[in-house]
């Protein structure tokens, strides 16, 4: 096991590096650089992509035509990096990601790590949050659904996991922002920030209660989608290991429906659900943040990576690529570790990673 986990993190280097080098290629050939935004709000046009290529792609004399000076040109160049090749580049930018360093924002006046440390918590707070709700209401849901297969219950919850499941999270965001923010008589929770302006001030309690005030939305419209397809899973899972031949062996031999239930199915449905953690932790972390963000403007990572791709502060894209890929690879390890928790059988050793 452990010798299947050694080769699955040296896996993460050469990944990490064939992602950032393809990127790498990918922003070379992109228009409106920083370079040519900085060129743009000289001229005062402002901070909108211009050019029809990457930075390489507009010579000296092209931009001189434009009446600027072709040593202002130089010296812009050299401030954002761009005076080098972009094989030294991405050397240099390789050597300094070894030592995880991954430099300075372009535009935002502090270090990418510095930015990424101080945007975490609102993420994390998201993730973690509508990760945990999600798999303790889904599962014992999934379950209660597969036992009562057919009946009332199962046909009226499922009616409402398909609409749950058919609605956007941003959708919904903006539907719990009517209803219970102040859009009809109801103004129950806040719409802006992780936690009060007067957070401060109060009591370790009431701290405690602020901050599970704010999360209440958007924590609820990020669990709409994937307690869907969680509970969905759940059930299936369950109704394929139930009609199994050792389920009526159990049975015959007088053993609780509880049992049978909890101490021989639960162990070999879960298998499913369990591999399906890191793909949930990472999509709500990482993917399904971002519309959530903008609409109960929380300054979290998504935003702040949106925001940097936008505007083309390439140290702040890498930087975030560069953890959100390895935060991402990690997660994937710890869920095969998971699956050796749920189900001691598994022996990953015998696997080629």
């Amino acid at each position: 096991m452990w010798a299947y986990v050694l080769r699955r993190l040296l896996l993460i280097v050469p990944t990490l590096v064939i992602i950032l080098l393809v990127n790498f290629v990918i922003v070379q050939a992109a228009p409106g650089g920083p370079v040519e935004q900085a060129i743009a709000q000289l001229q005062g046009i402002g901070g909108a992509s211009v050019g029809g290529g990457s930075s390489e792609a507009v010579h000296g004399s092209s931009r001189a035509s434009r009446g600027l000076d072709p040593q202002l040109i130089k010296e812009i160049e050299k401030q954002y990096g761009f005076d080098k090749p972009a094989p030294e580049r991405l050397w240099l930018m390789l050597k300094s990601y070894a030592r995880l360093d991954f430099g300075k924002s372009f535009f935002r006046g502090a270090t990418v790590t510095d930015l990424i440390l101080e945007k975490m918590p609102v993420t994390i707070s998201l993730g973690l949050w509508a990760t945990l709700i999600t798999y303790l209401v889904s599962i014992p849901l999934g379950i209660r659904k597969a036992v009562h297969h057919g009946s009332h219950f199962d046909i009226w919850s499922s009616t409402a996991i398909i609409i749950g499941y058919a609605m956007p999270a941003f959708l919904f965001a903006m539907f719990l922002i009517v209803v219970f923010a102040g859009g009809t008589s109801l103004n129950w929770f806040p719409v802006r920030g992780l936690v009060s302006d007067n957070f401060e001030s109060l009591s370790t309690v009431g701290k405690i209660a602020d901050y599970f005030w704010h999360l209440v939305l958007p924590v609820t419209a990020l669990v709409v989608g994937g307690f869907a397809t969680l509970t969905i899973l759940t059930k299936n899972s369950f109704l394929n290991e139930i009609t199994r031949q050792y389920v009526v062996t159990a049975r015959a031999k007088g053993l609780s429906e509880r049992q049978v239930l909890y101490g021989h199915v639960f162990r070999n449905a879960m298998l499913l659900v369990v591999s399906g953690i890191p793909q949930a932790f990472i999509s709500v972390f990482f993917a399904g943040s971002l519309l959530i963000e903008v609409i109960f403007s929380l300054d979290g990572l998504g935003r702040m990576s949106y925001e940097a791709a936008v505007s083309r502060d390439y140290p702040v894209v890498f930087g975030s690529l560069f953890i959100f890929t390895l935060f991402g690879l990690l997660i994937k390890i710890i869920g095969d570790l998971c699956y050796t928790l749920v189900d001691p059988r598994i022996d990953f050793a015998a696997r080629n990673a």
